[in-house]
């Protein structure tokens, strides 16, 4: 029998194991992401396969936007860690048929997309009882790390993998990130397993099941303030964000030296900064946290402003992507233990995927706006209209404070 701890003991042992539990789920969770967008596509081009194609695999992305409409199912039936495994299960076996079906027609379209499908059905389950076995006080350091861990896999299962496919060959590939999902499996398995605590819920029916999440959360105090802020807290970031590698190929810069310092360096300090957020955020509080962090992201932008002025040093480019990749991380952090606090236990993947779709939304529409910005106004005013576009979100940080206040008094 697995062994199993309480979810309440906080003494060290606990709280470390809980933290490694939630390191190997985000590493598991980031894994298929990064296979999916950086290594497949490559496969592809390489098999032959026109761009027309390989861009239609961004439709894709619709199962993480639509998961609200089954995340509701994993409240209701089995247990996260068992949805966990059936997942983890489910993407083995559809990597190993990715490397034996021809790259070409609709059987290969089937399994990319059911692929996408268990993905995000895996983030709902991860995000889910994450939130179901971490004590809020453990929130800030549990999301730098599953942050963290988010990023490393993306790096395995993206850039590793690609590397790896020029010595071994792509059919490998597929059979080693199959091997890494067995692998967690196994792992996650028998790593013990927190006990939560009980919640009591009256039977309620599938209809309710779906509708119960929405309505409690628009039925909080301060909702009106809780929804733009979700809306826009990261808004300015995302909005940079989509013009970063363009700038930098526009500037001059080689593909080296944007793999090097942007990708790879720049990862490095997102991790860094998530790590750093995390701790901060149980240090100081998840107000205090969100208020210093928060701006230390938007400040992050006025950087990128600076850099792209026609005579800036080309080292400030540099300075910018590092100082802007750890700062992101560090907002991160804050955000996303907010995000985990407003959700209920019983109703924890229910309520996260809602709450994450809210802001996927926003990311969305700011990175498209953002090419449209950057052509109108050039590089340099626009990265500072960014910063502009991070301020509204500090305007109700007081009021979803004390919406976060008065949920935390009555929380199941």
């Amino acid at each position: 029998m697995r062994q199993k701890y309480h979810t309440f003991d906080s003494s060290p042992r606990v709280a470390k194991a809980k933290l490694l539990l939630v390191a190997l789920l985000y590493f598991a969770e980031g894994l298929p992401f990064g296979f999916l967008y950086v290594t497949l596509p490559v496969y592809l081009r390489f098999s032959g396969i026109d761009l027309v194609s390989i861009g239609l695999l961004s439709l894709t992305g619709l199962a993480w936007s639509l998961k609200p409409l089954w995340a509701p199912l994993l409240d209701r039936y089995g247990s996260k860690p068992q949805w966990v495994t059936m997942s983890l299960l489910t993407l083995a076996l559809l990597s190993l048929l990715l490397g034996q079906v021809s790259p070409a027609g609709g059987p290969y379209l089937a399994l990319v997309f059911g692929l996408a499908f268990t993905s995000a059905t895996l983030d709902i389950a991860v995000d889910g009882y994450t939130i179901e076995i971490l004590e809020p006080h453990e929130v800030g350091v549990g999301n730098g790390v599953r942050v963290s861990a988010y990023r490393v896999a993306l790096i395995v299962a993206g850039g590793a993998l690609v590397a790896l496919s020029q010595v071994w060959g792509f059919h490998a590939i597929f059979v080693l990130i199959a091997g890494a999902f067995i692998t967690l499996n196994i792992v996650l398995f028998f790593w013990p397993k927190p006990l939560v605590k009980p919640v009591k819920q009256d039977s309620l029916s599938l209809v309710k099941q779906y509708l119960l999440p929405l309505k409690d959360l628009l039925g909080r105090p301060y909702i009106w303030a809780v929804v733009p802020f979700v809306l826009l807290f990261k808004v300015g970031d995302a909005m940079m964000g989509s013009m970063i590698y363009p700038f930098w190929v526009d500037k001059g810069f080689s593909r080296a030296e944007i793999g090097l310092i942007s990708g790879t360096l720049g990862t490095m300090a997102s991790i860094g900064g998530a790590l750093l957020g995390g701790w901060v955020t149980d240090l100081m509080g998840l107000g205090r946290a969100l208020w210093s962090l928060g701006a230390t992201q938007a400040l992050s932008n006025l950087g990128y402003a600076y850099a792209a002025l026609p005579n800036s040093p080309r080292l400030s480019v540099y300075g910018a992507s590092l100082i802007e990749s750890f700062t992101g991380g560090l907002g991160t952090a804050a955000f996303l233990a907010f995000l985990m606090r407003l959700c209920r236990r019983d109703l924890s993947a229910s309520q996260y995927a809602l709450l994450a779709t809210l802001f996927s939304l926003s990311r969305s529409v700011a990175g498209a706006l953002g090419g449209w910005g950057a052509a109108h106004f050039g590089y340099a005013a626009f990265f500072f209209y960014t910063f502009i576009a991070s301020l509204p979100a500090f305007g109700l940080i007081p009021y979803v404070l004390k919406a976060l206040a008065l949920w935390e008094e009555k929380r199941p």
